[in-house]
């Protein structure tokens, strides 16, 4: 059990009404709080729950139509994020109970702060390394539309102008980080026909696929909904068009690729978690076409290479230089 849910479980009678669980782990909260249902944006845990609760969580990045008396958010990792779900939330909640939980590493003292907006927050517990927060909704607030917090820059592809947009939650919101910007370096070469950008974040791979060869298909993937949210905006901010699947790991990912390119995820939430890369690496030549190519970008630390090559058979560095590689393999 996530130790968010166990401090939850400690004021079970809190919880007990019909609850909205905001951003939940797939654990068996679902099964202690019969009249609780769920709203999630991670396709991993979304699948998780639906196959063990099926029909009782929603999955976007919009709060779900469903009546409900009280709502708990787990504490997000983005501070953007956290305000825009604390918002959604109380929109719906005027005179009624919004809670929020999360753990003490994860900032949930400063997140706590912003439930002044909306009452008088108290604490109601501290165990597991957790804590959990409550505020009556006194004025609910306005909802904010979504796309009205994306943040927007621009980049040059191919000679021509890229925009990309940015929601909140999303890798390096509002900015281009480093690791992507050498990638772009080094998108020269890829084969004909279909390209995945996986990971793809806000789009920015993606898109720049697309800009940079217009004749290719291109997948993007991602397990988060905000993060395909974004790169559906960014697509049609340049008029491109792409496939877009919210999937958890290349096992979402369609089969006989001519080409994977990739800033692969190594975190989840506030820990490290190298799981996703780790099986992109060890699986992404099954979603290959052979003479099918992996290219990808790397913190240097990341002890990738053996992977790949364990993988493939043999793995080439194209780049190294700002604490990143470029790595290259061919099926």
């Amino acid at each position: 059990m996530d130790p968010r849910s166990e401090v939850l479980l400690r004021q079970a009678n809190l919880f007990q009404g019909q609850l909205l669980l905001a951003g939940l782990p797939a654990d068996d909260l679902f099964g202690q709080l019969p009249n609780a249902a769920g709203w999630c944006w991670h396709a991993g845990d979304q699948a998780a729950l639906e196959a063990r609760f099926e029909g009782r969580s929603h999955f976007g990045v919009n709060v779900p139509e469903t009546l409900f008396e009280g709502a708990v958010l787990f504490l997000p990792k983005s501070r953007d994020l956290t305000s825009y779900l604390l918002n959604a939330l109380a929109a719906r909640l005027q005179g009624r109970e919004l809670y929020l939980v999360g753990e003490k590493r994860g900032g949930i003292e400063g997140a706590a702060k912003l439930l002044h907006g909306f009452g008088k927050p108290r604490k109601l517990d501290s165990a597991r390394h957790c804590q959990l927060w409550q505020v009556t909704v006194e004025q609910a607030p306005q909802a904010v539309e979504l796309e009205s917090l994306a943040q927007r820059y621009q980049l040059e592809i191919a000679g021509e102008p890229l925009t990309v947009v940015s929601l909140p939650g999303v890798f390096s919101h509002g900015r281009l980080d480093r690791g992507t910007e050498l990638l772009l370096e080094h998108i020269d070469g890829l084969p004909r026909g279909h390209l995945l950008d996986f990971g793809c974040g806000a789009g920015v791979v993606g898109a720049s696929l697309k800009r940079r060869y217009p004749d290719n298909q291109v997948t993007m993937l991602d397990v988060d909904a905000f993060a395909t949210a974004s790169s559906r905006l960014t697509l049609a901010a340049n008029g491109l068009e792409a496939c877009v699947i919210t999937g958890d790991g290349i096992d979402a990912a369609p089969l006989h690729l001519d080409a994977i390119i990739s800033n692969p995820p190594f975190h989840a939430g506030v820990h490290t978690n190298y799981h996703a890369a780790e099986n992109l690496l060890e699986k992404s030549s099954q979603h290959l076409k052979k003479g099918g190519e992996l290219r990808l970008v790397a913190n240097s630390f990341l002890r990738y290479q053996p992977l790949i090559e364990g993988a493939f058979g043999r793995c080439q560095t194209l780049s190294e230089g700002r604490g990143f590689k470029i790595y290259r393999a061919v099926k």
